[in-house]
């Protein structure tokens, strides 16, 4: 009985999956599988190591039924070719009932159990006749999911500003918190419309490499720090996390870049205004 990664539904949700057959998957196939939102197709990325099933603990449990067959490739065409005309209807229904939201995403589930409709709204919106109206004419489950912005993007958006497929509909199983405090410490331009992505939050990739430079940043003296080098005494007044060099600002006025190997020594001002000297500094804040 093996164990796959297996990723599936409109917001590409990720799910460890068992194979209940004999039968083996490699990365990339299409198959069928059970969720909790019934049978639904998705791709297998990978087995499931006992590791990654750890880092995976809160995933949705699943089974992977079979490899997908024409008849399933037949029925998923028949649902995309409903697709327009259900979405349609939903609109006029909206727009009758005077709802204030939009439509962002109608999801079919391959084995006709439910339709889920992804939708965004500024504020609270009771659907319930809604829901009533939808389900008598579509004959399933209507599963109302409200989605903000971010979502929104990884449903609709195709290519960012790098040039590649937006990382949140591609390789990110989940949208990491990002502050700009992460673009300062990069060195990023603040220009918020070149750090925003096509959510118009924050981008995504500026969390990556953030932790590297957090930890980097820690074996350079802390800007402000009085230091010590074979030139004479001065202040750092900048620092090039990445190349481990320091802006300082000498006794003279004078200013100059130094990697942070040429620090003799830092100068810490204490709590009570003395300061202290220590040598081989290069790990002092």
């Amino acid at each position: 009985m093996g164990r796959y990664v297996v990723r599936y539904g409109s917001m590409r949700n990720l799910s460890v999956m068992t194979s209940r057959n004999q039968s083996e998957f490699r990365r990339g196939d299409e198959v069928v599988v059970r969720t909790n939102r019934g049978v639904e197709t998705g791709q297998v990325l990978c087995e499931a190591t006992d590791e990654l099933i750890q880092q995976m603990e809160r995933s949705p449990a699943g089974s992977v039924l079979r490899t997908m067959s024409d008849d399933d490739s037949a029925q998923l065409s028949h649902l995309f070719q409903l697709k327009n005309s259900r979405w349609e209807f939903c609109e006029q229904a909206i727009r009758r009932m005077q709802l204030q939201m939009k439509i962002v995403d109608l999801e079919q589930i391959l084995g006709g159990e439910r339709i889920v409709i992804y939708y965004v709204a500024e504020e609270r919106v009771d659907f319930r006749d809604l829901v009533k109206e939808l389900g008598g004419e579509f004959q399933t489950r209507i599963e109302m999911t409200q989605i903000g912005v971010r979502d929104e993007a990884k449903l609709l958006a195709d290519y960012g500003d790098c040039g590649k497929p937006v990382c949140c509909n591609t390789h990110l199983s989940s949208m990491p918190p990002v502050s700009m405090r992460m673009a300062k410490l990069q060195k990023a331009t603040l220009d918020p419309t070149k750090i925003s992505g096509r959510c118009g939050r924050l981008k995504c990739c500026l969390r990556y490499e953030f932790d590297h430079y957090e930890e980097t940043q820690k074996q350079l003296p802390s800007i402000g720090s009085h230091i010590v080098t074979k030139d004479g005494r001065g202040r750092v007044v900048g620092q090039e996390i990445l190349a481990q060099q320091l802006v300082v600002e000498m006794e003279d006025r004078r200013r100059t870049i130094i990697d942070v190997a040429e620090v003799l020594s830092v100068i810490k001002r204490e709590a009570n205004g003395e300061r202290k000297h220590r040598s081989e500094p290069d790990n002092e804040d």
